[in-house]
């Protein structure tokens, strides 16, 4: 590059920035399985690992015949775990955000509070606090991600597909092109 500050940048710089920028992020699917497979070492206390937790859930959402987004996203929902447990709804959210629909990331960044129905009194915290999005035209789909996948997603014995039946999913959804940089913009 010719320059040494942002403000002196030329139009070919940040075309040739955008090039490369775009080839690390044609890695992307390979980055997102890495932050799965992270998960694998975080029990947390729980009977399963936050991995199995997390192909428990997008199990559920294959049975269920949900879409190959929600699915992904049901297999993601817990990736900003591996940088924070708690304000993971939003770090993973925020990662997956320019690959998935708004409805999508709204559910994926709002899960805990829906989840918080089966746990939140129990922490003194509020158990209604999915109210909030009552009026969402996601509240529904963030509901049953909840209470029929997520919740119900950590025993030991459930029949959980591998993370190889996701890999190809993982791949379409997180090969989208998100990086636009051109001279017009």
């Amino acid at each position: 590059m010719s320059f040494t500050r942002m403000d002196q940048g030329r139009t070919d710089d940040w075309m040739e920035i955008g090039k490369e920028v775009a080839k690390r992020q044609s890695n992307m699917p390979l980055i997102i399985k890495s932050m799965l497979r992270q998960l694998e070492e975080q029990l947390d206390g729980f009977a399963i690992n936050q991995l199995q937790h997390g192909l428990q859930t997008a199990t559920r959402a294959v049975r269920d015949e949900a879409s190959e987004e929600m699915i992904v996203a049901a297999l993601c929902h817990d990736i900003g775990k591996v940088i924070s447990v708690d304000n993971h709804p939003a770090i993973g959210a925020e990662i997956i955000k320019p690959y998935v629909s708004h409805e999508t990331y709204q559910i994926v960044r709002t899960h805990q509070d829906f989840q918080g129905k089966h746990y939140y009194a129990l922490m003194g915290k509020d158990p209604n606090a999915r109210s909030r999005y009552e009026n969402e035209p996601w509240f529904e789909m963030a509901r049953k991600f909840t209470d029929e996948w997520d919740q119900t997603s950590f025993d030991p014995d459930y029949e959980t597909l591998p993370l190889e039946y996701f890999e190809p999913m993982i791949d379409r959804v997180f090969s989208k092109n998100t990086i636009k940089l051109s001279a017009n913009q």
